[in-house]
């Protein structure tokens, strides 16, 4: 085989894995981009709002606010919930503690089968609403985080495609300034 035969080959393929990298980039950065900003306009519309400053300076024990939160909550303090990660964060370390505390552990199939045997009971007909209550909102937060992350990883692996294609940009430019170089009477 020529060796200018051999180089064409390669410096071609080299610039449809550019152009294809390039193209992967693109939908990439889109789908983040339309990840990230689904999750918060999503968020932004429920209005949900960690505690004030002031709050957590008052936790205790059974109270609203409890100590275990302060690593978690304290940097969002007073902040709207519009990422992935404040809906995680919200989901796991402020809803999911009270529903702990609540009777059954706030489990709703608990709560509900308990609320079936005594129908009379209102008081825990109340406990398994606010339970469903909970229990849906924590579910929905922790969806938003979930596409929350995969726009993050969209994010990443656009910046990865990116950069890849202009590693194969350059290797291209090289090999067709390579081809020019290569006698036409070269073979391997």
């Amino acid at each position: 085989m020529r060796r200018k035969t051999f180089d064409g080959i390669l410096t071609a393929v080299g610039a449809m894995l550019t152009v294809t990298l390039l193209v992967a980039g693109a939908l990439l950065l889109w789908g983040a981009s339309f990840s990230t900003g689904e999750v918060h306009n999503q968020l932004a519309k429920q209005d949900i709002v960690f505690p004030s400053a002031a709050a957590f300076a008052h936790a205790k024990p059974g109270t609203e606010i409890t100590p275990g939160m302060k690593p978690y909550l304290l940097q969002y303090a007073g902040q709207e919930v519009l990422t992935g990660a404040q809906a995680e964060a919200y989901a796991d370390h402020f809803i999911a503690v009270h529903l702990s505390e609540m009777p059954y552990h706030g489990v709703y199939s608990k709560i509900s089968t308990a609320a079936r045997a005594n129908p009379a009971d209102t008081q825990l007909a109340s406990l398994e609403q606010v339970s469903f209550q909970g229990t849906t909102l924590r579910s929905m937060l922790l969806e938003a985080y979930g596409f929350g992350t995969f726009g993050t990883i969209a994010l990443v692996a656009s910046v990865v495609s990116f950069v890849l294609a202009a590693v194969t940009l350059i290797l291209t430019l090289l090999g067709i300034w390579h081809l020019r170089r290569t006698p036409a009477t070269a073979v391997i």
